[in-house]
This record gives structure tokens, C-alpha cells and sequence, in this order.
């Protein structure tokens, strides 16, 4: 699939130093591998994204540069109000949430499911000789509970389902009370009924004014929850559109980056797409 030339849709922004996450002009390449391609974007305090996208986008990468993991070759990506490469990113990274597929492989499947929960506060997969009060404990249980997982505390991460083990993960991500939520897929390998309840704890995330700022990363429209402000929509690691979901999401720009003619509904807030 090929994403023909074009004036992507949305803002491209200039420097905003209030914005939770900007990146102006970024390239990302590996070898000869051109990962994402001249990107700019804005994401701002109080603000719920989704990143859409097909297989080889940039929506992994894009993630990897909001969560400080990886560096750009070329353009800025400032956090916070912090220049990556000029600034300490273990900083940084307390105030970031992260669920993704890297950081669950690295999750011992030995581990209790309160202890991969717990340990998030010491930045650390794998509790070892940490010393954790009984408020740290009792927050985690809310958490889990708040992602319908409470009942997992006490068994190993190992003998967890797909399902199970995202909604573990996002509790994870949750613990440190960060500023900014990243989401990497959070609904995948997840059953139909187990997908609703989910995005319907997600969608009461993303309405509470207390939450952190979010970034969801999907492939499907579907696994959109209720309460997300923006989209972004990338096609060959560039951008297709950004900005009010209602203004991306459309059969137009969805055709485009997918490189196949599709057809988007929307009804109660939710969206839908299916080949034409």
C-alpha cells in the first residue's frame, strides 16, 4: 500500500511550550527504513487521542518518542515542555504511564499480579527487595478492580489471559498517577464481550476530569472507546490527518491511509468501518 502525495488534514503547530506532547518535523529511520517521515503534532493537557493506522504506519514508533524510549533522527519531540536530548529522560518517565507490547514481554510470568502492579511506583518490572506500604497495596487494588481484574491479585501474571494481561497492563501504567496515559493496543486479542467492558471502563477514564492526558494506539475504529477528543491517522509513517475525531474519522481520509475503500459509520459515539 502506497499513501499518494498530499497536504495531510490538520494542523501542523508550531511551538507550543504548554503542550504535554509536540513534535515538530520528526523523522524516524532505521537503516534504510524511513519509520516516520517529517511528522508534526500536538498534544495538549486534558486531551484524549486516538492513533490510527495500518500495519507499518509509525504508530509503535510514535509511541516509543511520547514515552521517551526512542529518539528522533531528525525534528523535536519536547515533553512536557522538555527538548528529548536535552533533558534527563529518567525525569521524565515517572510521569508517563505506559502499557505496550515491549513492556509485557518483560513482565516475569512468576510474578504476582499486585506485585507487577505495585512495583510501577520504583519504575521496575520484577519486584525484588522493594518495600511497599499498605497504601501503595490498597491503591493497586483499585486499580485493578477499576479494570474489572480484582479479583487476579494473587495470581501469577504467567497464567493470565490475553484479555486479562491488558487490563493487568493499564492498571500497571495507572499506578504512578502520571500525566500522560499511553495506550498501546489496549483492547487487542480481546473477546467481544471482554472488549465492551473494557472500553467502557476506558470511556469512564477518559470522562473523568482527574485522568491524565491519554494516547490510545488501535488498529480498528471499533476499538475506539467513548470520550476520545482527537485522531490521529497515519499512512506510511506519515500523516494523513489530526485533530477533532468527528474530522478525521471520515470514509475519505480512512480510504486513504488504509489504502482500500471503506465505508465509516458512526452511531451513539462510536465508530464502524467496512470495505465499500
Amino acid at each position: 500500500m502506497v499513501v499518494p502525495d498530499f497536504e495531510p488534514f490538520g494542523p501542523s503547530g508550531g511551538s507550543d511550550p504548554d503542550a504535554v506532547l509536540q513534535l515538530r518535523r520528526v523523522t524516524v529511520r532505521r537503516g534504510e527504513k524511513l519509520l516516520l517521515d517529517s511528522v508534526d503534532w500536538t498534544v495538549e493537557e486534558d486531551e484524549r487521542w486516538a492513533v490510527l493506522g495500518p500495519n507499518g504506519a509509525g504508530k509503535t514508533t510514535l509511541l516509543q518518542l511520547a514515552a521517551t524510549t526512542l529518539h528522533p533522527t531528525s525534528g523535536e519531540v519536547t515533553v512536557f515542555g522538555e527538548r528529548l536530548g536535552g533533558v534527563d529522560v529518567f525525569e521524565l518517565r515517572p510521569r508517563i504511564g505506559l502499557s505496550s507490547a515491549s513492556l509485557a514481554q518483560r513482565i516475569p510470568a512468576g510474578e504476582l499480579v499486585i506485585d507487577v502492579v505495585v512495583s510501577a511506583g520504583y519504575a521496575v518490572i520484577g519486584r525484588w527487595r522493594e518495600a511497599y506500604g499498605r497504601l501503595d497495596v490498597r491503591r493497586a487494588r483499585t486499580l485493578l478492580a477499576r479494570f474489572g481484574v480484582a479479583e487476579l491479585a494473587e495470581r501469577t501474571y504467567g497464567t493470565l489471559s490475553e484479555g486479562e494481561r491488558k487490563r493487568v497492563q493499564i492498571a500497571r501504567a495507572m499506578m504512578t498517577d502520571p500525566e500522560l496515559l499511553l495506550l498501546d493496543e489496549p483492547a487487542a486479542g480481546m473477546d467481544l464481550g471482554g472488549r465492551e467492558d473494557l472500553l467502557r471502563r476506558l470511556a469512564r477514564l477518559a470522562a473523568d476530569p482527574e485522568a491524565p492526558t491519554m494516547v490510545l494506539v488501535t488498529h480498528h475504529v471499533e476499538e475506539i472507546p467513548l470520550g476520545i477528543s482527537h485522531a490521529l491517522l497515519l499512512g506510511e509513517g506519515r500523516v494523513v490527518a489530526q485533530g477533532l475525531i468527528g474530522e478525521v474519522l471520515t470514509s475519505e481520509h480512512l480510504s486513504r491511509a488504509f489504502g482500500l475503500e471503506l465505508t465509516v459509520e458512526h452511531e451513539g459515539g462510536r465508530y464502524f468501518a467496512r470495505a465499500r
